[in-house]
């Protein structure tokens, strides 16, 4: 991981368990365990993607980052402060400094409201300036994120997608945070759009010195937009690494098989795409050992008996794998 002194946020075995109610009276009989004991650390400037299949909980570590959802155990540093046990003052400090850019671009845009009022609500609500001065930023934000100034009367729905992720975008720089969570920015857009949304955020990042939660499910975006990459599976890290060691040396089973989901065009002729049987375990019942032994065409016995934790790789500095096979 990043060293501590450069690190803008430090998450430290975080748990979220979301209760399963049963019967009459709601009694509470187990636990999802959504997030499940992950720690990782997000160097200042620099970009970590999460990845992983859909329900592996990488939305909820957004959720309780934001403190949005109740975390059951853990710490998450942010700057000189800790979030989890922050109180509301703390905590509205906090969220000054850290944003979000959500998957889809029109159900988190209120239909009621005008672009003006979207762009300018977050500094309305934390007192950073009147109606009138909200709307002038609203604006200037509006031009810097490729739209027109005068769009600050329209409705959402008179946008397109990716006109509408740039009113997010700008939603989201309203309060000049230093840390966005960029939650599948790209995942609900034309392929064609994708590429204009991530050039427009790293050509932030570089002008602002932003820093960036990137969570998505799309490999090839990741290689493209992160410095870092932390790969999770029932809401567990399984490989962490820098984007160029992880796309060139890929060590964790599960890290191979995304991989091989990645659209590419084949020159040799030969079909590359991994497989892979059994079922996925239930969250809420998760087996004794790894995880993803099931499914695994590499485990051994062990992986079955003993859970595996996140460990550095001898021979690569830096690079972190959950697997028996390398620790």
């Amino acid at each position: 991981m990043a060293e501590n002194g450069r690190n803008l946020l430090e998450v430290e075995n975080l748990k979220t368990y979301f209760p399963i109610r049963k019967g009459f009276f709601k009694r509470t009989v187990g636990y999802l365990r959504a997030v499940d004991g992950i720690s990782f650390a997000v160097e200042k400037g620099k970009t970590l993607g999460l990845v992983g299949e859909s329900g592996c909980g990488k939305t909820t570590v957004a959720r309780s980052i934001l403190k949005l959802v109740k975390s059951y155990n853990g710490k998450i540093f942010f700057k000189d402060g800790e979030i989890l046990r922050a109180g509301e003052d703390k905590l509205n400090q906090i969220r000054r400094d850290i944003s979000i850019i959500f998957q889809d671009p029109f159900s988190s845009l209120n239909p009621r409201m005008t672009v003006g009022q979207i762009v300018g609500e977050p500094l309305i609500v934390h007192k950073k300036a009147n109606k009138r001065q909200a709307r002038e930023k609203s604006q200037r934000l509006l031009q810097r994120v490729g739209l027109s100034g005068g769009y600050v009367n329209r409705y959402p729905h008179e946008f397109s997608g990716g006109q509408r992720q740039r009113i997010g975008i700008a939603r989201a720089l309203s309060l000049e945070p230093e840390f966005i969570i960029c939650d599948e920015p790209v995942s609900a857009l034309d392929v064609s759009i994708q590429s204009q949304i991530l050039n427009l955020l790293k050509d932030l990042q570089d002008e602002l010195g932003l820093t960036y939660l990137f969570i998505a499910h799309d490999l090839a975006v990741v290689e493209f937009f992160c410095d870092y990459v932390a790969v999770m599976y029932m809401g567990r890290l399984v490989e962490y690494a820098s984007s160029e060691q992880l796309y060139k040396n890929p060590l964790h089973p599960y890290t191979r098989l995304l991989l091989s989901a990645v659209p590419r065009v084949d020159t040799s002729g030969r079909d590359k795409r991994r497989g892979t049987s059994g079922e996925i375990p239930s969250v809420m019942k998760l087996p004794p050992g790894c995880p993803f032994a099931g499914r695994c065409p590499e485990a051994l016995e062990k992986c079955k008996e003993q859970r595996p934790s996140l460990k550095p790789v001898d021979s690569e500095p830096g690079h972190l794998v959950a697997c028996w096979r390398y620790t």
